[in-house]
């Protein structure tokens, strides 16, 4: 019997030999036969599980390109000093591509057989077909720190900013990467964990001031306690993922599923396609389809993965990262629906008929490849009559029954009166450097209200299915304002000169015709402000209790399995719902939904503040160097320590302390939430319109505080108050008064 090669050897044939690399190949290079090949069978199945191997089933075709993430594996440098590779997971017929990958300054060294996790762009190249930016080094996974850095002779150290961590850092001198005293830096642990002494660590970025814009949302990753580094557990489980096959799922490949998402979009667990329905019983209806990432198939109730998901609750956005409730692997590779890849889905074939009502819904766990990943400005850009080379062959028989479909539900929402607040959304952008280039709203598209009102309905059905079939699930809920906050809301409303009815149940259709009254008047924003400040806030729970501000009897979030668990949870309930596998909603789960929703709603909330309070804090850094500048802007909010104004430029929130509002006192009205001048009996109240000058802006606290000029026009007299920042002079004499009577009652001790 021939010697069992070893898995290096293995390896290193399959590496030299592309072309024969099946069982029967591998065995008679070696001389295997007979009893013999079981072993092999064993050390094939080994080296699998290790992730060295992919097992590729030619039963699936798969375009002649790799996705944009991917897991290559490095290969030796060539004489010219370049670092090749070779992807791990190809499906293509042809010869398997050849990618180049660019290091940065910043990226650890590679050396031949690591395996990485890539993104991936094609070039028109002699030598290779593909170039590759590194996201991360599969198999490795060293603990982070984030803290302050103090210079010293040997190197320095890093004071960690978390409060819960006393332990400093040790860097030495070739490992601080030019980080100067008092810089905030990211690190990482270098050298093994388990050393005497502080550990050690080498520099990865600079941050620079640790107020820099830079630094805003690392620190309030870390003052709000998101988790944004994965425990190496749930690594090496997400690094483990194999691509799902066919087996078990209903085959979507061929039906032209697109996604639609931002320009800088990181992950598309949603796609859609639609098409006018030929069922002569749906005269001008239409069909729609949404099918959402099967993110269930990988992410296991009980697994470290599942856990880790759970803690973290969803992803979090800041301006310029994001911290992911799953893996790359999982997040922006295997579970993304990336064009041309195949990948598994939970998908929704929704009838509705030429009102945009919906008359039926199936559910189907299918493989779907997308046909295209576009933005909402190139699907936008079509319809309005300028398509590119991606979206011309797609524009007549997939975009425009998208919108056709649209159309209708348009008609749809219109008579069920969801609540229509115009809050326009502000974008900051930021340099490569992390500084704030400018500040500016969000425009609103067609193309944005279609893929809305298609998650909405997808997400309906969803809610519907599972009631049906009397499943355990997660609702999203959102109850109706309580009735104080509405007669607050009605007095503002009438300050305006406008009606919110009163004495009957309140509808989303009556505060739909107050926001309606209000649009293109001054007082439109106000309105709005009021309006939304009058909501209850949307929670997750396992009972129904119906959606307000969308109109709907029950609603449960679907259609975001990627960034948020409650949509994890209620594709286990479908899973399980439909007999589709065993990795359907588990015992424990349903008895412990009521502490998951509370959980997931809380860290919900948690983001939400940590991403305000970023935001806050880029604007505060963008305007500090406009220190002394003049702004026009409304009265957003007001208390009894001051007026909150709302500028218009950039929609940054700052307050107007009560000294400098002027020479006289004035009295705060708490029920009507107005001020009143002592002596001229001026009146200060919610939505009017301001001038204000920028005193102050506080990068570090997001802080911003203005001098009021004028209201309304009107020029505001100037107090004579104390120097801002300052302490009132005391009187020299009660200070030594003071200091003698502290003396002698010293002296009287000692005695």
């Amino acid at each position: 019997m021939s010697q069992l090669p070893s898995k290096a050897e293995i390896l290193q044939w399959i590496s030299d030999n592309p072309t024969l690399t099946s069982k029967r190949d591998i065995a008679k290079a070696f001389g295997i036969k007979g009893a013999a090949r079981i072993d092999l069978k064993r050390v094939l199945r080994e080296l699998e599980a290790e992730g060295h191997l992919e097992k590729r089933k030619k039963t699936y075709r798969d375009p002649e390109r790799l996705p944009p993430v991917t897991v290559l594996q490095i290969n030796a440098l060539t004489p010219d000093g370049e670092l090749l590779a070779r992807p791990l997971e190809w499906h293509g017929e042809g010869v398997e591509p050849v990618v180049l990958v660019l290091p940065r300054a910043a990226d650890p060294a590679l050396g031949e057989g690591d395996r990485i996790l890539a993104r991936v762009h094609d070039v028109r190249a002699e030598a290779h077909h593909y170039e590759a930016r590194l996201i991360r080094r599969i198999g490795a996974n060293p603990r982070k720190v984030l803290g302050i850095f103090r210079k010293s002779e040997e190197g320095g150290r890093i004071v960690p900013i978390d409060k819960g961590v006393g332990k400093e850092w040790l860097v030495a001198r070739d490992a601080t990467g030019g980080a100067q005293d008092g810089e905030l830096v990211e690190a990482e642990q270098a050298g093994p964990p388990g050393r005497m002494g502080l550990p050690r660590a080498r520099v990865l970025d600079r941050l620079g001031d640790p107020s820099a814009p830079k630094a805003v949302s690392l620190i309030a990753i870390h003052q709000h306690g998101i988790p944004d580094e994965f425990p190496d557990e749930v690594i090496a489980e997400a690094d483990a993922m194999k691509p799902a096959g066919l087996k078990g799922r209903t085959d979507l490949r061929d039906l032209p599923l697109i996604t639609i998402d931002p320009s800088d979009a990181r992950d598309h667990d949603d796609a859609v396609h639609a098409h006018a329905d030929d069922d002569p019983k749906n005269p001008d209806g239409h069909v729609i389809w949404v099918a959402i990432a099967d993110v269930a198939h990988y992410v296991r109730p009980g697994s470290a993965l599942d856990n880790e998901a759970k803690k973290r609750g969803n992803s979090s956005y800041f301006p310029d990262r994001v911290v992911p409730m799953l893996p790359d692997r999982l997040s922006a590779d295997l579970c993304s629906l990336h064009e041309g890849v195949p990948r598994p889905c939970i998908a929704v074939r929704m009838q509705i008929d030429a009102a945009g009502e919906k008359i039926g819904h199936r559910f189907v766990r299918g493989l779907m490849r997308s046909a295209a990943s576009l933005t909402y400005a190139q699907v936008q850009a079509a319809m309005d009559g300028a398509p590119d080379d991606k979206t011309d062959p797609l524009l007549e028989d997939v975009i425009r029954p998208l919108y056709a479909a649209h159309a209708a539900l348009a008609k749809a929402r219109h008579r069920r009166q969801p609540l229509d607040l115009d809050l326009p959304e502000r974008k900051v952008e930021l340099s490569d450097e992390g500084k704030v280039t400018s500040v500016r709203f969000t425009e609103r598209l067609d193309a944005h209200r279609l893929i809305e009102e298609c998650m909405v309905l997808a997400n309906v059905a969803a809610a519907e299915a599972l009631t049906t079939r009397k499943s355990p699930l997660l609702f999203r809920v959102h109850e109706e304002p309580p009735a104080e906050k509405l007669d607050t809301l009605r007095e503002v409303a009438e300050t305006a000169g406008l009606v919110l009815a009163k004495g009957q149940v309140l509808r989303t259709a009556h505060l739909n015709a107050l926001l309606h009254a209000a649009r293109d008047t001054d007082h439109a924003e106000v309105i709005n402000m009021s309006t939304l400040r009058a909501m209850t806030q949307a929670y997750y729970a396992p009972q129904n209790f119906g959606h307000f501000g969308l109109s709907l009897r029950a609603y449960a979030h679907f259609t975001s399995p990627i960034r948020r668990y409650a949509d994890l949870i209620v594709h286990r309930a479908l899973i399980s719902a439909h007999g589709w596998g065993k990795d359907g909603l588990s015992g424990p789960e349903i008895e412990g939904l009521d502490a998951t929703a509370q959980h997931i709603s809380d860290t919900e909330r948690r983001s939400m503040v940590a991403e305000r309070d970023t935001n806050d804090r880029y604007l505060a850094a963008f305007l500090s160097e406009r220190l002394g500048e003049e702004f026009t802007g409304k009265i957003s909010g007001i208390a009894r320590f001051g007026v909150f104004v709302k500028l218009d430029e950039t929609g940054a929130d700052g307050l107007v302390p009560m000294r400098a509002l002027g020479r006289e006192y004035f009295h705060f009205d708490p029920e009507r939430g107005t001020l009143m001048g002592a002596d001229t009996g001026r009146i200060i109240a919610l939505g009017q319109r301001v001038t204000v000058r920028l005193a102050e802006a506080a990068p570090v606290s997001g802080g911003l505080a203005f001098d009021l000029l004028d209201i309304e026009g009107s020029q505001v007299p100037k107090g004579e108050g104390t120097a801002r920042g300052k302490p009132p002079r005391r009187k020299i004499g009660a200070a030594r008064r003071k200091s003698a009577k502290l003396k002698r009652k010293a002296e009287r001790k000692r005695g």
